[in-house]
């Protein structure tokens, strides 16, 4: 099997784990659709709280800049993916079985050093002091109000979603990296 030899390209590959990192936390996304219906609040009030946590109540934007944040954040961590990657090659996405495998460690390492302290430290005190306190507004009050009571349920239910990120980043890294080895393969063979 041919293998890519990152040091021939270093800043390509980093774009690959990007790109990956970017498909993967869009798609995560789609399917956090799934907490709103868990929580029965409308579609987007997961990003919803995002946005809250950031000390936005407009409930034209708080979703997106929610989303926006998580898109950046699922971007950058497949970019750093990508660095790590270049000097420690145990953990290169050379291949998309690779990638599997090392994305699941990238996801729960996430989900361990990011969504749980955030979780923990950022949110779930904000939901309790507007829990305790007057919200700004009605949609502050509802979104709020729906996850109460949720917190264990988000922690687990974050760690799968993770772990699924870590899937996709991996396998998509992966096999951009196996398309780049075969059209390399190719171009040397023609020549």
């Amino acid at each position: 099997m041919l293998k890519f030899k990152i040091e021939e390209s270093p800043k390509l590959f980093i774009l690959y784990c990007s790109l990956a990192g970017f498909i993967a936390s869009w798609g995560i996304s789609g399917l956090l659709v799934s907490i709103d219906v868990i929580s029965q609040t409308p579609p987007g009030s997961f990003f919803g709280i995002i946005g809250l946590s950031l000390g936005f109540y407009d409930p034209a934007t708080v979703p997106l800049i929610g989303f926006a944040l998580h898109l950046l954040t699922g971007t950058i961590a497949g970019n750093i993916f990508g660095q790590v990657s270049i000097f420690w090659r145990r953990i290169s996405p050379y291949n998309a079985r690779h990638g599997i495998l090392t994305g699941i460690i990238v996801g729960v390492v996430l989900w361990t050093l990011l969504f749980v302290p955030v979780a923990t430290l950022a949110i779930q005190p904000m939901i309790d002091s507007f829990r305790n306190s007057v919200t700004p507004n009605q949609y502050v009050y509802s979104i709020v109000t729906n996850f109460e009571g949720l917190y264990p349920i988000i922690i687990v239910g974050s760690l799968a979603f993770h772990i699924i990120y870590g899937v996709l980043l991996g396998y998509i890294s992966g096999r951009l990296m196996e398309l780049k080895t075969l059209s390399g393969a190719r171009l040397n063979y023609g020549h």
